[in-house]
């Protein structure tokens, strides 16, 4: 992840699309958006996350489950972009599938995920979308998501 990338959605606009809070908003900055195509986000992990109390004490791990989950917000924006809307009006696009689940590499604390989602379909509201998690350019996990 090239630190002097530029910033194209931030926090704040970042929760305008999404309804997750703290803690469970796992999107910190949007880099990079094809809102046709593709949309590249990061998540900063810190062990102040509130799972690593847990998961595991003495060996903090991100869940992977929690990992998916960063991936599927990050493709929930990709949708409203896509769709050409603004969230607001009552909807609320929710995770529908997964499919196809790769979990490659630990994801520890003071790791940068770098989050990518790409578009493979886009049908009267249904998305079916490619995703996969980075850190340091190796891929953590991988899946298909589908959103509704």
């Amino acid at each position: 992840m090239n630190p002097s990338k530029p910033c194209v959605m931030d926090i704040a606009e970042i929760m305008r699309y999404l309804p997750h809070r703290y803690p469970f908003l796992l999107v910190d900055r949007i880099v990079e958006l094809d809102q046709n195509k593709s949309i590249r986000g990061i998540k900063n992990v810190t062990i102040n996350e509130p799972f690593f109390q847990g998961h595991f004490p003495g060996y903090p791990v991100m869940p992977g489950v929690l990992v998916i989950e960063a991936l599927a917000q990050l493709a929930s924006i990709l949708a409203w972009k896509i769709s050409g809307r603004s969230p607001g009006d009552g909807t609320i696009i929710f995770f529908a599938t997964i499919d196809n689940a790769r979990f490659r590499k630990q994801v520890r604390p003071g790791d940068q995920l770098l989050l990518e989602s790409e578009v493979q379909r886009m049908v009267r509201g249904v998305g079916k979308f490619a995703v996969r998690a980075k850190v340091d350019g190796e891929i953590v996990a991988e899946a298909d998501l589908m959103a509704a």
